[in-house]
């Protein structure tokens, strides 16, 4: 815990003017509880003793200035420590996401997205009760249990003793519950995960759940998760929920001694009655704010453990390391020398060369994992090179910002992504909306038509993934943001596959002279799509086998020509 506090520390620094508001707040409430406790003795002595009609008016007059102090401490505590901890909450919630949205393509890839939903919803939420709720109530608990231990000792030192002498055996059970709440805590966020990752395929994958009929089968797997997570939460519930009833235990022996003992410093006449009364009602208030101390600091274990979840992804360092030069002028060449790329054990790319130049088009064609989306990975830096180098306008891209690179390329993958905002801003993504660009990419991606039909046109709000629009329509969007872009080398892997001949064929058309003046690269799965190319590389299981223009393969290649049979429309 202490090493985590100290990584909060820097942020909490910044809270100093609410800090302070919070410390008088704490103040407040701990002057009132204190005051509770020595009421008690003009209480008794004087209004039911000594019968003074005076304090008949003045004690109560006093509880309610009591109390009142106390609501008014706590509300200002409440209120100040809410508010530093949605802050912080609220700063780290973005520094989680902008950590996990830079971070390399291959961490993204590895780890499921419902582990990353949950490290941002769930496990910051546990920091914010953490922040919020916990830290402060156990700074205003200590502080209370100190001052009423002092007041206490100051009553009856001899008294104090025998009533405060059980305190010491709480510390260590408390650590170990609080080690095996810690470990639990971790299982249950993890479990938690699979549960968040369960929910989001079945979200995402609904129309096959519903064309397959295994509504069933996914209620299934996930009752599994689902109840995994019930039961490690409540192995935290048997272990947690045991300090507060060992502390009541503990708690009452210490007033079954200081009654015991008490009770005789009252026979012999060592203390009055109003004395004792107070020193019983001050120890029965140190053992409540202790009991919620053993509580608090029980469940700040699943806060420290959602802490290093937290820390454990904000700490990680990207593999994919930024240069240092800034791309300002357009992508004239790109050049692949002897360039090699694995996974792990697996090798994606083996030895690939080539170039290619303003106005080109290349194409790339082969058999399913081959290596295309590979190389059009690593030219985005998705990957970075196992071996060889890649250059880009003569120098090694890794030595230009990513930032800088990727502003230079347009891209549409075989996943077509919109977001839910309207199709225009999908087709200015990331940059300012200009209407009568959004209409000329439309144009050349063939999508005029359609978009015209819609409701509002390009105004139209796009639902989640793109729901109200046909897959081939998704794809005009993607082709017209990579369009709208105006980047010098274009990316297309698979671009037009939901795509009939005839829309292909006016948005190749459209294209050639849009791209006369870029760099464009094309994983391609129809004929169409490559013959006019200006070179072809054929891939087989990471190599190039082949490179030349249509006619020059059909001629010279055996591979080639069995694969143009495959690729005929």
């Amino acid at each position: 815990m202490k090493k985590i506090y100290k990584r909060y520390l820097p942020y909490i620094k910044e809270y100093k003017l609410q800090y302070i508001y919070v410390l008088v707040g704490i103040i407040l409430t701990v002057a009132a509880t204190t005051a509770t406790a020595q009421i008690m003795k003009p209480l008794m002595d004087d209004m039911f003793i000594k019968r003074d009609e005076q304090m008949l008016y003045l004690i109560p007059l006093g509880l309610v200035g009591i109390y009142f102090l106390k609501s008014l401490g706590r509300y200002i505590q409440s209120v100040y420590m809410n508010y530093i901890g949605m802050h912080i909450v609220s700063r780290f919630r973005e520094l989680l996401l902008e950590k996990i949205i830079r971070a390399d393509m291959s961490f993204l890839y590895l780890n499921r997205s419902g582990e990353l939903i949950s490290r941002v919803t769930n496990d910051i939420g546990r920091i914010q009760y953490f922040v919020s709720n916990m830290l402060p109530e156990l700074f205003r608990e200590s502080i209370t249990v100190i001052s009423l231990i002092g007041y206490v000792i100051y009553l009856n030192p001899k008294l104090a003793f025998y009533s405060l002498i059980l305190v010491p055996l709480i510390i260590y059970p408390l650590i170990a519950i609080a080690r095996k709440l810690k470990k639990y805590s971790h299982r249950s966020q993890a479990k938690n995960a699979d549960v968040v990752t369960r929910l989001t395929e079945v979200f995402n994958n609904s129309e096959i759940i519903k064309a397959n009929a295994t509504e069933a089968y996914e209620m299934e797997r996930f009752s599994i998760e689902n109840w995994r997570f019930f039961k490690i939460n409540m192995k935290s519930t048997y272990v947690g929920e045991i300090v507060s009833p060992a502390m009541e235990i503990i708690g009452a022996g210490g007033l079954a001694a200081v009654i015991f003992v008490g009770g005789h410093e009252v026979y012999n006449n060592y203390m009055t009655v109003g004395e004792f009364t107070a020193f019983l009602t001050a120890v029965g208030l140190v053992f409540q704010p202790i009991r919620r101390i053993g509580s608090i600091y029980s469940k700040i274990q699943d806060a420290v453990a959602a802490s290093e979840r937290v820390f454990e992804v904000l700490d990680m360092e990207n593999t994919i390391k930024d240069g240092e030069k800034v791309l300002n002028e357009d992508i004239s060449s790109v050049e692949f020398n002897h360039v090699e790329l694995s996974y792990g054990n697996k090798e994606a790319l083996k030895d690939i060369s080539f170039s290619a130049k303003y106005g080109q088009n290349i194409a790339l064609v082969g058999d399913s994992g081959g290596g295309k989306s590979s190389l059009v990975n690593m030219v985005l830096r998705f990957y970075d090179t196992s071996g060889g180098q890649i250059h880009i306008n003569g120098k090694d891209i890794k030595e230009y910002t990513q930032r800088s690179l990727r502003r230079h390329i347009s891209f549409v993958s075989q996943r077509v992504y919109i977001f839910q905002d309207t199709l225009a801003a999908n087709v200015a993504y990331g940059q300012e909306i200009d209407r009568q660009r959004v209409e000329e990419a439309l144009k050349l991606a063939d999508a005029s038509e359609f978009v015209s039909k819609l409701e509002n046109g390009i105004d139209t709000l796009m639902e989640e993934f793109g729901a109200n629009l046909s897959g081939g329509q998704r794809q005009r969007i993607a082709i017209a943001r990579a369009i709208y872009k105006h980047a010098s080398l274009l990316l297309f892997d698979e671009a037009t596959s939901a795509l009939d001949n005839e829309s292909e064929k006016r948005i190749q058309n459209a294209l050639k002279d849009y791209a006369k003046d870029k760099i464009t690269i094309t994983i391609a799965h129809r004929l169409s799509t490559i013959v006019d190319a200006d070179k072809i590389l054929v891939f087989q299981a990471g190599h190039i086998v082949a490179s030349g223009t249509h006619q020059e393969l059909l001629a010279n290649s055996e591979s080639y020509r069995k694969l143009a049979g495959k690729l005929e429309d």
